[in-house]
């Protein structure tokens, strides 16, 4: 199709030449004392064309005959720059190889000659940021190798040229790095410094995200943690079901390092709703609570979400979570000597009728009418829960339950029977 153009385009000067040109009367008179030249315009026109093209070329000739040096100089810095990239990619090859004496080396040498080329009088674009990559490329291989004198060495370097205004993209990459090379020296203060000291738009950053989550479990610090991991969770870089294992164990260490009731109180506000709903989150609060001598009412409170969701599923705790659940119920409705909350009772028989072959609820209603002192509903329950249970510590209870209720009917034959079978049942532990 351009060839063709190109044809009509000729065909057309052609005729155009044909119709203008052909019968052009046209003279130029050229005066030159003594002398007079006549010639035609048609030729006159033609020798102006070629004289322009003749000086056009000429001076294309000069300039490019003095533009030799030049030239030459930005074929030499063009070499130049080809050994610096080709030294760059050699460094990153033996770094991600795990070759990181090469690496190293090869860094160096990308340094080298970028030096080079600046004392030639050159200036690259980007000489800073290939400044800062390639001490940091050296100080990350020196690291690999446990030379800490030279990653400090290079990294100070690095931190220096990221100053500079054409690298400080490359600045938070620096201080990133320094992060991780803390944390790999077990200094969960110096990472945290780190990473106070970035922007507030990269410290949100995933990779920063995570290296605080980190840096926070090192130092123990597991409300910082948990907020991490919600943040993480949230830009999915943990699961769903890996950021809410983790969020519970973080939950669960905050409860643990509460020293008293209000410390307890104040882990478990800070904690969010979905995580206080976790069965092992809610339980081990409540227990923590009852051990520090706390109200046994909060202690309930805290644990009716896991009631709860009991009651509307009762697959939705296994056999251990169950049984602990009972255990705190049991050890909540006795504390600091307070009567069992009638609201509470009518939860508990409520529930093991609605369930009456699930032996915990039998167990746990059993005790409640104990503590009521209603011996013979207590005896019924407990009795009926030993065909079911299959945990021996409840059994042992309640068999000592059984004999503690003897001893009130001073029937000295059922009471030292059933702590014959409590004693059987606690050897089996």
């Amino acid at each position: 199709m351009r060839t063709a153009l190109w044809l009509m385009g000729l065909f057309g000067v052609a005729v155009a030449l044909a119709l203008f040109a052909g019968n052009d009367p046209g003279t130029v008179t050229l005066y030159w004392p003594p002398h007079r030249v006549d010639i035609s315009l048609n030729l006159f026109l033609l020798l102006l064309a070629l004289v322009f093209v003749t000086l056009h070329l000429a001076l294309r000739t000069l300039a490019a005959f003095f533009g030799i040096p030049q030239q030459a100089r930005r074929w030499r810095l063009q070499q130049r720059e080809r050994a610096i990239q080709s030294a760059l990619l050699d460094s990153l090859s033996h770094w991600m190889g795990g070759r990181y004496i090469r690496a190293r080396k090869a860094a160096e040498l990308v340094l080298s000659l970028e030096e080079s080329v600046a004392q030639g009088g050159e200036l690259l674009s980007y000489a800073e940021r290939l400044r800062t990559l390639s001490h940091l490329l050296a100080a990350e291989s020196a690291h690999a190798v446990q030379d800490r004198k030279l990653r400090e060495e290079h990294f100070r370097l690095a931190m220096e040229h990221a100053l500079a205004r054409d690298a400080q993209e490359t600045r938070d990459g620096v201080q990133l790095r320094a992060a991780r090379w803390a944390l790999d020296d077990r200094d969960a203060a110096k990472a945290m410094e780190w990473l106070d000291l970035m922007p507030q738009g990269a410290s949100r950053r995933t990779l920063a995200l995570r290296l605080r989550f980190k840096s926070a479990r090192m130092a123990g610090r597991p409300l910082q943690a948990l907020e991490m991991a919600r943040l993480l969770t949230k830009h999915r870089a943990f699961s769903e079901v890996a950021g809410k294992s983790i969020a519970q164990g973080l939950a669960i260490e905050l409860i643990d390092a509460a020293h008293d009731p209000v410390q307890l109180q104040r882990a478990w506000d800070g904690l969010e709703p979905s995580e206080r709903e976790m069965p092992d989150v809610a339980m081990q609060a409540a227990q923590r609570l009852l051990e520090q001598g706390g109200e046994g009412s909060t202690s309930r409170q805290w644990l009716m979400p896991v009631w709860t969701g009991l009651l509307e599923h009762p697959d939705a705790l296994n056999l251990g979570q169950k049984v602990r659940l009972v255990r705190i119920l049991e050890t909540g409705f006795g504390s600091n000597g307070q009567p069992v909350d009638a609201q509470w009772l009518s939860r508990i028989e409520s529930a093991q009728i609605a369930n009456p072959r699930d032996a915990a609820l039998q167990y746990l209603a059993g005790v409640v009418c104990m503590r009521l002192r209603l011996w013979g509903k207590a005896q019924q329950m407990l009795k009926q829960s030993l065909a079911l249970l299959q945990d021996s510590g409840l059994k042992r209870d309640a068999w000592r339950a059984l004999a503690e209720m003897a001893e009130q009917r001073q029937d000295a034959a059922a009471a030292t029977e059933a702590y014959r079978q409590a004693l059987k049942e606690a050897a089996k532990r």
